[in-house]
């Protein structure tokens, strides 16, 4: 038995979390070490003074966090620290396999590849001094602001003043200054319960909890929202209410204002990832929209325009401008400026809007070809997204279903690696399923790797055999 004790008096309300949390911070400092063993529920519960019920809720909370396990018949025991997660993707582009696993628009070499030469002939002949000499980012980006402003405008239905607008290297650069500026290290996030596979990895480099919450056809159900902010300190959502999430989900309007009202009774930031926003024809208000007092809006030129141009806005409320700034700084001092500058020129110029227009017709041509394949088989997709979610049925294990489609040649991402933690029991979660993406291929690629994977589908469940 460890010597190690929690400390009765730092205990807070909840109590099962307050527990947890000093556990784990215990592990993350060194004084438990993997392999040793806690004491039972009962003995935990008389030191404290808790109920055995809440030190019971306090280990499964730790079991889910992946920090401790429990062993049948010989007791409760800190787990060595997990693996790095792995990616759904394929690390690498390998040209005997079909990758259908990586999320990424369409590309037509020939057009991206001319308009970025173009671009960066016109940038060498006209360059801003500021563009590579500048330092302050209030000074570089006054003019790249108001640019943005009317790209929000018109093309994510967000209206913004330029002060409450910050330019950042991609969407993941926005993700990790808006988690930052939203919830404090040891708070909660909640999430869809299948949701963005770098959301767990990221929340975790933070120091923050990451919890999955039920959803449906429509994304978050505004219920398991209220239960689970009910239950803990939680300080922020992060959705994707548009189809970039990786059940294709759309959430209707009804909805979308039923998760406001949630996150405004509990006093919840919301942190919209809406890079899809720009390649949907019809378009509902985003939650930025709804409750602008709260929500952080991120949005990227790299999944709608071309996978290059790493350059996006982040849309935040006037209280939070400062602390958001201040972590823009020692995250990344602040965006790329030649690459902002091409984002603003394009934006100007037209150039952005075209790209658009033409991702939209090759992605609604790739989802065509996944109707008619899948036609019959239940999945889900939207017709401007950029993947298909397709559920394997009961039966089938994921691992294996990947697998097999490797050993044929196509590479998919399987359904666990957008799986969250702590969802009710019975939601979408729970179904296995694999993420096919529709534009990081050729068409015939496209439809040959389809051809394979309804193939692995519609035959009899196998293991995987390798030869020894």
């Amino acid at each position: 038995m460890t010597m190690w004790q929690p400390d009765p008096t730092a205990l807070r309300r909840p109590a099962y979390l307050s527990l947890a949390d000093q556990i784990a911070r215990a592990i993350s400092d060194g004084r438990l070490q993997p392999g040793e063993r806690l004491a039972t529920h009962r003995h935990m519960a008389e030191t404290l003074e808790l109920s055995v019920q809440t030190v019971s809720r306090a280990y499964e909370e730790l079991i889910r966090r992946g920090l401790i396990s429990g062993e049948t018949g010989r007791g409760t025991f800190i787990r060595a620290p997990q693996r790095e997660p792995v990616p759904p993707y394929i690390p690498e582009r390998l040209s005997e396999v079909i990758d259908l696993s990586i999320l990424k628009p369409v590309v037509c070499e020939t057009r991206h590849i001319d308009a970025m030469k173009a671009a960066l002939h016109e940038l060498a002949d006209d360059l801003p001094h500021s563009a590579v000499l500048s330092f302050r980012p209030n000074t570089l980006f006054a003019r790249h602001r108001r640019v943005a402003q009317s790209w929000l405008r018109e093309h994510c239905g967000v209206e913004a003043t330029p002060g409450t607008i910050h330019l950042t290297n991609g969407a993941t650069s926005g993700m990790t200054i808006a988690l930052m500026a939203a919830a404090p290290p040891g708070s909660t996030v909640v999430t869809e319960a299948v949701g963005h596979h770098t959301l767990v990895p990221l929340a975790a480099y933070l120091g923050l909890r990451l919890r999955g919450v039920a959803i449906d056809a429509e994304g978050v159900i505004p219920e398991a929202l209220d239960e689970a902010c009910s239950e803990g300190d939680v300080r922020a959502l992060f959705v994707m209410p548009n189809p970039i999430n990786a059940t294709a989900s759309l959430m209707g309007e009804a909805r979308r204002a039923g998760i406001v009202e949630v996150a405004r009774r509990h006093g919840l930031q919301i942190i919209e990832n809406d890079v899809l926003a720009p390649l949907l024809s019809e378009r509902l208000p985003p939650l930025a929209a709804l409750a602008p007092e709260r929500t952080l809006y991120v949005t990227t030129f790299t999944k709608c325009v071309m996978p290059g141009l790493r350059s996006g806005y982040l849309v935040v409320p006037d209280r939070l401008g400062p602390g958001v700034a201040n972590r823009s700084l020692v995250t990344s001092w602040m965006a790329t400026g030649l690459i902002a500058e091409l984002a603003a020129r394009w934006v100007e110029n037209g150039t952005a809007a075209d790209l658009v227009r033409w991702q939209n017709e090759a992605i609604r041509g790739r989802q065509a070809i996944a109707a008619e394949l899948l036609a019959g088989i239940p999945h889900k997709a939207h017709p401007e997204g950029l993947h298909v979610w397709l559920p394997l049925g009961e039966g089938r294990s994921e691992e294996e279903f990947v697998s097999h489609a490797r050993l044929q040649g196509v590479a998919i991402a399987p359904g666990a690696s957008f799986a969250i933690g702590g969802a009710a029991e019975g939601g979408m979660d729970r179904q296995p399923a694999v993420r096919i993406s529709v534009g990081s291929t050729t068409p015939e690629q496209l439809r040959d790797g389809l051809k394979i994977v309804v193939n692995l589908l519609q035959g009899e469940p196998e293991p995987v055999l390798l030869a020894m």
